[in-house]
């Protein structure tokens, strides 16, 4: 019910004070543009560096893991070697044993199986030696590179922190004056407003009249189009940037 009658209020308000509020509202804006323009790319480029990090850490991890997967394949080789090792053995004893020439041929046939086999374990010891000592390498360049971005991250934190807190308190009591305003205006200017500034380039929704020209694209204002902005009783947006018109400082 309050709601409703603030609406009313604000709707039913003459053009002249909507103007006025509007262009309250843009000076304070623009105020709270300047100061995000202060602080600059930094949030951005915490932001960035904070996804970097983020990104490097996972990859030293994954090269961790497969580091770590190659020992694990070089340790069972090795093991696959002393089984091998154990059978040629077991088979060299039967072999003394056997009762025809076709009972020998046939463990030879398991004997050199499992020296192929100790051949090509030696073999794969050898690549997976060879990776894992890669992907450990890799680690270590990874967390070389990791350490610079967390250095270079700790700086530009600390640029950020410095600017915000210089800063942070007027942005605060400017964003509070900034919703007061918005407050007075009706939902469907505000959003008319909201939208132009969304699609300036310098935020800039609410553009005074300077030497017979739009303040914000600086293209001529007909004679009786300055005539009508003067007068203030209705909106009016310049035809070619579709910024608010206002005649000079409305608050005087």
């Amino acid at each position: 019910m309050a709601k409703t009658k603030i609406a009313a209020e604000t709707i039913d308000l003459p053009i002249e004070t909507k103007l006025k509020y509007l262009y309250e509202l843009q000076l304070i804006d623009s105020k709270i543009d300047e100061i995000i323009r202060l602080r600059g790319e930094l949030p951005l480029e915490v932001q960035d560096l904070e996804d970097e990090i983020g990104g490097l850490e996972t990859r030293a991890k994954n090269y961790q893991a497969e580091a770590r997967e190659m020992e694990s394949m070089v340790l069972k080789k090795k093991n696959d070697i002393e089984t091998s090792k154990t059978l040629i053995k077991k088979y060299g004893e039967q072999q003394k044993n056997v009762r025809n020439n076709r009972e020998f041929d046939s463990l030879s046939k398991e004997i050199e199986f499992q020296t192929l086999e100790i051949e090509l374990s030696e073999k794969k010891i050898k690549e997976f030696s060879f990776q894992a000592k890669e992907k450990k390498r890799l680690v270590e360049e990874t967390n070389s590179i990791l350490n610079d971005k967390k250095i270079a991250l700790e700086t530009k934190q600390k640029e950020l922190e410095e600017i915000t807190n210089e800063t942070q308190r007027e942005e605060d009591e400017l964003r509070k004056s900034s919703d007061m305003y918005k407050e007075k205006i009706e939902s469907r200017l505000y959003s008319a407003y909201q939208r132009i500034r969304a699609n300036a380039r310098n935020g800039l929704a609410v553009a005074s009249v300077s030497r017979d020209a739009c303040g914000g694209c600086f293209n001529r204002i007909p004679p009786q189009r300055q005539v009508d902005i003067k007068l203030s009783k209705k909106i009016i947006v310049c035809e070619y940037c579709g910024r608010i018109l206002i005649n000079a400082d409305p608050r005087d």
